[in-house]
């Protein structure tokens, strides 16, 4: 029976969570589970599970998470990001007008219907979502932090993030079959 593999990738909104996720299903062969879209999805919120530090006490309880990974991009980064992003409500496909334009401006690329920006994403609302985003963070990082499972990467670009977290996981997984991850969007 094959191990599951179970790693939780946290940031500020972002961050790209979705894009290393995304990479990291593709290159390793895994499924991941966005908590992020399932939650907004079902009840319409922008949130993550775990947020608080009960929330990850009580998910240690039901799994062990064999690592957690750790975003953390500079300020006019993630503004910058996120005053270009824009989604497709219906399946929760995300694009960046600087990075990843959808083919028809305005228009996501398979049902053509309009992308929206979320006011969450706007530059008045950015600086109060990160602020929350360190609160709640930092005492579920320094949770895993202590439990010796956080590898935290730091940097402007995901293009150069992703090698070091590749490289990570490749030595992590070598001796361990898997066949599914977990991701995390507090």
């Amino acid at each position: 029976m094959a191990k599951l593999f179970r790693a939780a990738i946290m940031g500020p909104p972002g961050s790209g969570k979705g894009t290393i996720s995304k990479r990291i299903a593709q290159s390793f062969g895994l499924q991941y589970l966005s908590s992020g879209h399932y939650l907004r999805e079902s009840i319409a919120a922008n949130t993550g599970f775990p947020r608080t530090l009960s929330q990850a006490q009580a998910m240690n309880n039901l799994c062990q998470l064999d690592m957690v990974i750790s975003l953390n991009i500079p300020f006019e980064t993630l503004r910058e990001r996120l005053s270009e992003r824009m989604s497709h409500p219906a399946s929760g496909r995300v694009y960046n007008m600087g990075f990843n334009p959808p083919r028809v401006q305005g228009k996501d690329d398979i049902t053509g219907e309009p992308l929206i920006q979320h006011d969450d994403d706007k530059p008045e609302a950015l600086m109060a979502r990160l602020r929350h985003y360190k609160d709640v963070a930092k005492p579920v990082i320094d949770l895993y932090k202590s439990q010796g499972i956080l590898h935290s990467f730091s940097g402007t670009d995901t293009d150069r993030i992703w090698p070091y977290i590749n490289s990570l996981l490749s030595t992590k997984m070598h001796t361990q079959s898997s066949n599914s991850f977990q991701t995390q969007s507090p």
